[in-house]
């Protein structure tokens, strides 16, 4: 096989970079399972595992002696390092065969495994570990490509494997992993000699090789064949799934069906924790959720453990026509509930039947996986990047019962067996080991301004405490710079004029679609005009009101239409100013705005209050370092004004409150913070964030 030539898998392997990591056998191990981990279609974020072995000096015997290099517990190789892998001596591991009591002490051995650590900086050991440790090979790939696992996942699984591979592959029935399964690929191996990898039945693959090199073309071989014979069997059918049942909105009218969708689905999703929401609407998943077959293959479940871990047993298949009216948000919500009650009364009895007398409380009881058959498939979880990763989990699920159908049938894992692993006692322990959710987490902040300046630093600190935050801004190169400066699943941007109620509209739209809905909203967007009575224009007049206060009033209504969908309260923050409350010559436009700000939000803590949202004002004065109502004439007018000039003017305003403090843009992001994150009991408020102006106290 020409190795550069690869149909259903990419090729990746980077001879000069290889070349630079030299004999480094780790490195290349690393090295080879970041660019297999970049393939959806290989395996998925966090799925698989990768190991080699090398011989290091033992540093209390100064002998020689093997170790093995393995994925740690909770990594990705597509973003693996060394610190996230593990080095076991290998000869310890494989002398707990000793020592193996049978399937029943399998959560023992994996604490046995510590006792096998060479590297003292190591990761904690997966329970693959002894799946690599007790085969001989240097370096190993246990991955989980959709077409292996459609293989896997064949009612005729093991007939189908020596079709394919003939003598070459060996074959495993399904089982959990742990201790006893690497007994069974070894076993497996020695009465097989000469084999270049094993399929797990409904789980997965394993290959193998001399070199990382030789081991990573292997795995690719052998994912080429399984794909090649899929795509024959799927030409030979004509048909996929049964055929198409629903046709598909238009792309446009899928999104926005989606949009509108998303926040009530959200709403029943978070009945037990707050969740975030993902909407793919990809050819894959219309292919399924369209077809004939929807019916029958949805609730069987998925077929891998790292599948339905991932996306729950089964998912919700929605019972709306894809051009449904959902423009009643209680007329829509009251066609869901029912499905919601059906299927956490379902998951229930799922649990009470499967329960073991060791078995953790039951969990969220809420789908993750949500099909819209002609609008598509929407995810819901802890934080934006699981939720993708669900759908993406989803999408290999598809894509294994497309292959499996072809073949044969597809057969998913019995419930008592996904159960056992889903609340399996060591599942839960790492669960239970989790980091602490930060404050904000699973909360949706859209930010106007967003683009510098003030309204930047608010966003940064709702992100830094959790929150995904949806950047806006009326300049789309400030926006996108900003954006560039987070992570992947934190923010989202979205030009938008907030005089301009359609622009309003469709930045809310976008929240719902990148996040599934929105609970806090702070308006930091504004411009600064001060100028005597005579001449104030009516331009001026009216870009300020349009800007401050009816930007703000349309803001807040289309804010509070969708924290009513979600029924899980809410934020509304104004970032006003101490000219709202204190009266001076040359501001009538400015001030008069920055007033009527402040008194909308206590009007609408008064209306909002009994739906547990709330509404404050946070109220700067002189944020003149980073504050882009700062720059050009403004700044300069000031100064100007003082007799002083511009770089002067931050230490100039320090002098006028009583804390001679100079005020920053993350001081009022701080101040944002303590209402939305701390003060929870708290509406209809004025915070001050000025170092102290007597003047501007409320009281």
């Amino acid at each position: 096989m020409n190795i550069k030539t690869f149909k259903y898998v990419d090729y990746l392997w980077d001879e000069q970079k290889a070349a630079a990591l030299g004999d480094d056998q780790i490195a290349l191990f690393l090295y080879r399972s970041n660019i297999l981990g970049t393939d959806l279609r290989i395996t998925n974020y966090g799925g698989g595992n990768t190991s080699c072995k090398t011989v290091e000096k033992d540093p209390l015997t100064g002998k020689d002696v093997e170790v093995m290099w393995i994925k740690g517990s909770g990594g990705d190789i597509g973003t693996l390092t060394r610190a996230g892998i593990a080095g076991l001596y290998t000869d310890r591991l494989r002398n707990l065969k000793n020592v193996y009591q049978g399937l029943h002490d399998e959560d023992r051995m994996v604490g046995l495994f510590n006792h096998c650590i060479y590297d003292l900086d190591s990761r904690a050991p997966s329970i693959d570990t002894p799946l690599h440790g007790l085969l001989p090979f240097a370096h190993i790939d246990h991955l989980h490509p959709d077409a292996l696992i459609a293989i896997a996942a064949a009612e005729d699984s093991e007939a189908v494997t020596r079709e394919i591979w003939g003598d070459t592959m060996g074959w495993v029935p399904w089982q959990r992993p742990g201790f006893d399964l690497g007994l069974q690929l070894e076993k497996c191996l020695a009465e097989n000699p000469g084999i270049r990898g094993i399929v797990l039945g409904s789980h997965g693959l394993f290959t193998w090789g001399d070199t990382s090199f030789e081991c990573y073309i292997n795995s690719l071989e052998v994912i080429e064949m399984a794909s090649e014979y899929i795509a024959r069997k799927i030409k030979e059918n004509g048909t996929v799934f049964g055929g198409q049942k629903v046709t598909s909105l238009p792309a446009d009218q899928r999104k926005s069906q989606a949009a509108t969708l998303m926040p009530l689905l959200r709403g029943l999703c978070s009945s037990h924790r707050r969740m975030v929401g993902h909407f793919n609407d990809s050819e894959a998943v219309l292919e399924f959720i369209n077809s004939h077959d929807l019916e029958r293959l949805a609730p069987l479940g998925t077929s891998c453990p790292d599948h339905f871990l991932r996306t729950k047993i089964q998912p919700l298949v929605l019972d709306l026509a894809p051009d449904q009216d959902l423009s009643d948000p209680r007329a829509t919500l009251k066609k869901l509930e029912p499905a919601f009650e059906q299927y956490r009364a379902e998951y229930a009895q799922y649990y009470e039947n499967c329960k073991r007398d060791n078995s953790p409380a039951m969990r969220d009881p809420n789908p993750v996986i949500i099909l819209f058959p002609g609008v598509g498939m929407f995810s819901f979880s802890k934080d934006k990047q699981t939720t993708r990763v669900a759908s993406e989990f989803y999408i290999n699920a598809i894509n294994v019962m497309r292959g499996a159908e072809a073949i044969s049938a597809y057969t998913a894992l019995p419930r008592q067996e996904a159960f056992d692993i889903e609340y399996w006692l060591l599942e839960e322990a790492k669960l239970q080991r989790m980091p602490k959710p930060k404050t904000l987490s699973g909360k949706v902040a859209l930010v106007t301004g967003a683009g510098g300046g003030i309204g930047k630093a608010i966003a940064d600190k709702l992100a830094e405490e959790g929150a995904n935050v949806v950047l806006t801004d009326v300049a789309e190169d400030r926006l996108q710079e900003a954006l560039s400066t987070y992570k992947r699943d934190v923010a989202a941007a979205v030009t938008c004029d907030v005089t301009d109620r359609e622009s309003v509209r469709r930045a809310f739209s976008e929240a719902c679609l990148a996040f599934g809905g929105v609970d806090i909203l702070v308006h930091s967007a504004g411009l600064a005009i001060s100028k005597p009575l005579a001449e104030t224009s009516e331009k001026e007049w009216d870009l300020l009101q349009d800007v401050l206060v009816k930007g703000q009033f349309e803001l807040a209504q289309e804010a509070v239409a969708v924290m009513r969908k979600q029924n899980l309260g809410g934020d509304i923050v104004s970032i006003a100013s101490k000219n709202g409350l204190v009266a001076g010559p040359n501001n009538v436009g400015y001030g008069t705005a920055k007033a009527a700000q402040q008194h909308m939000v206590r009007l609408l803590a008064a209306e909002l209050g009994p739906e547990k949202i709330r509404v404050n004002t946070v109220n700067p004065d002189g944020v003149i370092v980073g504050s882009k109502i700062w720059e050009g004439e403004w700044a300069e007018g000031r100064a100007k004004a003082y007799g002083i000039s511009v770089e002067e003017l931050p230490a100039y305003y320090a002098k006028r409150n009583l804390m001679n403090e100079i005020i920053y843009p993350e001081d009022i992001a701080n101040g944002v913070y303590a209402v939305v994150g701390i003060l929870d009991k708290t509406t209809g408020n004025i915070v001050n964030v000025d170092g102290g102006m007597a003047n501007a106290f409320v009281r």
